[in-house]
């Protein structure tokens, strides 16, 4: 046999005659830095799984992105087995996101108490002492089968329906196993930073951020948004559509375009009733909307524009990009770059005396900028005011009245969107918002801007670390919030999406986060485009939509 050649990040190389497990190489790594797992070729790879071909490998550190996303799916692989131990046969749901936790109901015929979440933390603390291996290893698909049956495994059970390969590879400890959907830690000891709260009916299982992951950042409550999951949650509960397999059966069973009527007008109907909100303000003269990369600010825009001229309003759009204040003035980030997303990257003065005139009945010159030469400039494009008028802006500062300080707070309306999809993997794998708005953006980056998946993959992180500083908190500041997820929408993108994310090869940094994008979408039948509505949002990102962007 021959040998295998391991290659470190510094350059360093040793030889194995066989396989060797990374658990045994991580003084090679000479850090002192928490090692969640490590990447193999650019794959990420539990610190117990075999490497069996020559290699580079690099260590994913907890406060990596990558690292806390192997924690965190840790973590709830650790609740789920807790549970189980205390609640065998009663179903853990895992909800949204929510202030670095995720919310969770247990189905027992009651609400959880207190004393009740003391002891499944407890169980939880037990079985990080014990220090108890997480094994990952295969079995054929009657067995697994048969065991998501006896642990009452509905969703996870039902997704064996519609992907059906001969063995099927599962993550264990002790009696209690899951659905593989990622690597998790070696062993229950490495989980040492979490908590159990009461929230809403069920409760929120809290995890450090990557940045800090030695402890639990201080709770902000999000309710806002909350109840646009719950109310969404209801309605697909009401649909009997919950988790993927439930989409993947109305699609089998061809019902699919009846379901995107269904999802289409609901959402059309939450535009609707945002319009009715903004009418019955009365005082309200500029919508201001705003929401993270790809939430489909620009398509919802549009719709609720159409929705106000049915109300009798002549929709008047603004966009924030024309006031930029010009290359020499934009302000730079801690790499010397150009931070554009930054408030003092605008000309908020020019902005809010534009605003001020306009609702004095005064006419203004509008600002244009030049992208490319990095300059404002007037080309002569005016803008007023008539008493039907209202003007429409989107952009991501919109919920921050820095930006519109001299508009006083009743001529103000704002909108806060978020693609929160109320559908699940299974009973204990959410779906991510940011998975479903990444993916979003890697089809559109590829239609319109000519980006390939590796491009759009390597910006990611500094997008989101954006949406952290200036969106996510002012999202409470919001008067209305809409979620822009459509249910059927992955079973579309995917279509797109694989075949962009099969491109990426082993040698680009950028291998791992497609190739779990790509697990993550096999998770879904798949619908044509041509099924998709001219005016739905998803057009935003696919094509062929009715409006003009």
């Amino acid at each position: 046999m021959n040998k295998i050649k391991i290659t470190f990040p510094d350059n360093s190389v040793i030889e194995a005659e066989n396989e060797i497990r990374p658990l045994i190489l991580l003084d090679k790594f000479k850090s002192e830095k928490k090692i969640m797992a490590v990447k193999v070729n650019n794959e990420i790879c539990s610190l117990s799984t075999p490497i069996n071909i020559s290699a580079k490998v690099e260590p994913v550190f907890v406060d990596s992105s990558s690292g806390a996303s192997v924690y965190r799916r840790s973590l709830c692989f650790l609740l789920a087995a807790a549970s189980h131990n205390l609640y065998p046969g009663k179903r853990l749901l895992v909800g949204p996101s929510i202030a670095y936790g995720y919310y969770y109901t247990l189905e027992k015929g009651s609400e959880i108490s207190q004393k009740e979440l003391e002891e499944l933390k407890n169980e939880m603390i037990r079985l990080t002492k014990e220090d108890l291996a997480i094994e990952t290893q295969y079995v054929s698909y009657e067995d697994a089968c048969s065991l998501f049956e006896n642990l009452n495994l509905t969703e996870t059970r039902k997704a064996l329906n519609y992907n059906c390969p001969s063995k099927i590879l599962l993550n264990k400890v002790k009696d209690f196993t899951d659905l593989y959907f990622g690597p998790l830690v070696p062993s229950t000891g490495y989980i040492d930073v979490f908590d159990i709260v009461k929230y809403n009916d069920g409760f929120l299982l809290r995890f450090p951020k990557h940045t800090e992951p030695g402890k639990l950042s201080e709770f902000q409550d999000q309710p806002k948004l909350f109840n646009i999951f719950k109310n969404y949650k209801d309605w697909g509960k009401k649909l009997g559509v919950t988790s993927a397999a439930s989409l993947n059966q109305i699609i089998h069973d061809k019902k699919a375009n009846d379901f995107i009527s269904i999802t289409e007008t609901y959402q059309t109907k939450m535009i609707s009733d945002i319009a009715d909100q903004i009418q019955a303000k009365k005082t309200a003269r500029v919508v201001l909307i705003a929401g993270p990369s790809s939430s489909g600010k620009t398509t919802t825009s549009k719709k609720l524009s159409l929705q106000l001229e049915a109300r009798g309003y002549t929709p008047k759009v603004i966009s924030l990009d024309n006031y930029y204040v010009g290359r020499a003035e934009t302000p730079r980030d801690e790499f010397g770059n150009y931070d554009y997303e930054c408030l003092e990257a605008l000309n908020v003065k020019m902005l809010n005396e534009n605003l001020v005139d306009m609702f004095n009945g005064k006419e203004i010159k509008l600002p244009s900028y030049d992208f490319h030469e990095g300059v404002s400039y007037f080309k002569g494009d005016t803008m007023h005011l008539e008493e039907n008028d209202i003007l429409v802006m989107e952009g991501i500062h919109g919920l921050n009245d820095k930006l519109t300080p001299l508009v006083a707070p009743e001529l103000k309306f704002k909108i806060y969107l978020s693609a929160l999809t109320q559908l699940n993997l299974d009973d204990h794998n959410r779906i991510s918002t940011s998975d479903n708005r990444l993916i979003r953006r890697i089809v559109r980056d590829n239609n319109y801007r000519g980006k390939s998946a590796a491009d759009t993959i390597s910006m990611w992180d500094n997008v989101q670390k954006g949406e952290r500083l200036h969106i996510f908190p002012f999202q409470n500041n919001a008067d209305a919030m809409l979620n822009t997820a459509l249910d059927y929408e992955l079973a579309v993108l995917r279509v797109y999406a694989a075949p962009l994310l099969r491109c990426v090869n082993p040698l680009q940094p950028e291998y791992a986060e497609a190739g779990r994008l790509l697990k993550f979408l096999d998770n879904f039948q798949t619908i044509p485009a041509n099924a998709v509505p001219q005016d739905s949002i998803i057009r935003e990102f696919i094509g062929g939509s009715k409006f003009k962007y």
